[in-house]
């Protein structure tokens, strides 16, 4: 049997598709000095041994590669193509001039969205010589992939009406923009033991769990540990909200690390 790699998780983004804070913002957590209510756009990335990969690249991505000096990515996945999830784009030319092309793991309804927006990118002819290069590998919810000794498994949820990939890097889950769920995905993110979801604001959201949808969904999969992200100023300051979440259920910050066997 396969010994199961050791994961690196970073979270380098915790914030709802406006940041915190928003910009003209008035509310009282848009004031806040505690650096963990300053929420970059939500993104994480995950190493192994010397391998690492990122789930989305943002319009803070070129700030959060810096925040955590990376040095080199060994691609990207892709949950879904909504600005605040595929905005940094461009930014992945440094990796490129180093390795290439750059991997990138997208359904067919992503790669055409970056295809229409980053047209130059795609480029066969003409092409313009700083252009970032990606080798694009279309995934699916249907089926599992390996990414250098680790099974990674999609996850789709809905978001709204679009659906969204979630990914299960061995017993390591996360799971964003997510407003639905069939049961046929949830069983695949049973037994983990850390998992990571949208918990918005307290308020009901159309295309978002909040607070009380996203503990509903922990209560029924029932993993060891759950770390809340994309989370909006409206839910409040990360020290209050903290100590009303149940045992084994925190929010999440930029930069905060974790470690899952």
């Amino acid at each position: 049997m396969r010994k199961k790699k050791q994961l690196k998780i970073t979270f380098l983004g915790t914030g709802t598709s406006t940041g915190v804070p928003m910009i003209s913002s008035t509310h009282p957590v848009a004031f806040s000095n505690d650096l963990k209510d300053k929420r970059l756009r939500s993104s994480i990335m995950i190493s192994w041994d010397e391998v690492t990969y990122v789930i989305d690249c943002g319009p803070d991505f070129r700030q959060q590669m810096i925040r955590e000096n990376v040095q080199k990515i060994n691609g990207i996945l892709f949950t879904h193509e909504h600005s605040d999830h595929i905005a940094g784009f461009d930014d992945i030319r440094p990796y490129s001039f180093q390795i290439g092309e750059v991997p990138i793991y997208v359904t067919e309804r992503v790669l055409q969205a970056l295809k229409k927006r980053y047209e130059y990118v795609f480029e066969t002819e003409n092409r313009y010589p700083s252009a970032p290069s990606v080798a694009p590998i279309l995934i699916s919810h249907k089926t599992s992939f390996d990414l250098q000794g680790v099974n990674v498994v999609p996850v789709e949820v809905m978001h709204g009406n679009l659906p969204v990939l979630g990914f299960r890097f061995n017993d390591f889950a996360y799971v964003t923009d997510i407003k639905t769920i069939t049961e046929t995905e949830i069983n695949k993110l049973k037994n983990l033991d850390i998992l990571v979801v949208t918990g918005l604001r307290k308020e009901p959201h159309a295309t978002h769990f909040n607070i009380e949808e996203a503990l509903q969904f922990v209560e029924k999969v029932q993993p060891k540990k759950t770390y809340l992200t994309h989370i909006s100023e409206l839910l409040g300051f990360h020290e209050e909200v903290e100590k009303e979440l149940p045992e084994n259920v925190f929010l999440a910050y930029d930069g905060l690390h974790l470690v899952s066997e």
